[in-house]
């Protein structure tokens, strides 16, 4: 089965696509300087944004590994993803407290998901 990957550099690539299943990197807020709140929608927005240029959409996640600063910002994160994530297609997650790659990151999300069937 070949693996295709989409958007690399030197170091990584956003997309790795690999039969029928879609990795995308870690993905941070757009905007750093903003609360955990708005960090978690823009987060969120990249994901969006990534799994439709994969060919695929929220409803076919597989798995989030979800990345906070701080467990103090668990239950707003959580308030974000709770209106985020579609009833019925929650995938697999977990969420851990991690340092992250800047100091003012406050949220980074790893995600797996299937392809949408043509």
């Amino acid at each position: 089965m070949t693996i295709k990957r989409i958007d690399s550099t030197p170091r990584m690539s956003r997309i790795v696509e690999h039969g029928n299943t879609i990795y995308l990197c870690g993905q941070t807020a757009k905007d750093a300087t903003k609360d955990i709140k708005e960090q978690t929608v823009t987060t969120l927005e990249k994901v969006e944004e990534l799994l439709e240029k994969a060919g695929s959409d929220k409803k076919h996640i597989l798995s989030v590994t979800i990345y906070v600063r701080d467990m103090k910002d668990f239950a707003a994160m959580n308030e974000v993803w709770d209106a985020w994530v579609v009833d019925g297609y929650q995938p697999a997650r977990a969420c851990v407290e991690a340092r992250m790659a800047r100091p003012e990151l406050l949220v980074e999300m790893s995600v797996v998901a299937a392809k949408k069937e043509a």
